[in-house]
């Protein structure tokens, strides 16, 4: 992944729910080209932030069962507004299912009040090995810093 659109984990309800943020900065490199004029965060990658969160979710549940975590499919997304540099957006994601292979969830993402983006969508969780036997220390090292990154994202105690 060469973004990485989560900066912080606000809540997490283990198979129910997680609350995320992002603080969009404007040396963030996609901004200087959408759009020079009026930087905004990309709506591809106002999903994306969804589809990370869920990501999240399905890995703590699972207690990081599956190296791969992908966008299976996304349903009704709206795009509501902007989100410029110096905001924050605060997405809500919550689980319709958590099951072995794919999840569903619904999701929104909101700053100051108002709704960025609402979306449903659907993960596939597996791993390289469940094709390729020898893939499964491929599949240990992306775990393991998966585990790291989770470590920074999320404090119980914070």
């Amino acid at each position: 992944m060469k973004f990485i659109l989560i900066d912080k984990v606000v809540s997490l309800t283990a198979g129910k729910e997680i609350r995320t943020v992002k603080n969009v900065s404007l040396s963030e490199e996609y901004l200087a080209d959408h759009f020079p004029a009026f930087p905004v965060l990309p709506g591809v990658l106002l999903l994306e932030g969804l589809v990370e969160s869920a990501s999240w979710l399905v890995r703590e549940t699972d207690n990081f069962a599956h190296s791969l975590v992908l966008l299976a499919e996304a349903r009704n997304v709206k795009y509501k507004s902007f989100l410029a540099p110096s905001e924050s957006i605060e997405y809500t994601v919550k689980a319709k299912t958590i099951e072995e292979n794919i999840s569903s969830f619904t999701g929104s993402g909101e700053s100051c009040g108002r709704i960025i983006v609402e979306a449903s969508f659907a993960l596939r969780h597996l791993n390289l090995a469940d094709s390729d036997h020898s893939m499964a220390e491929v599949d240990n090292q992306i775990i393991q810093s998966l585990k790291q990154r989770w470590k920074l994202l999320y404090s119980k105690n914070a």
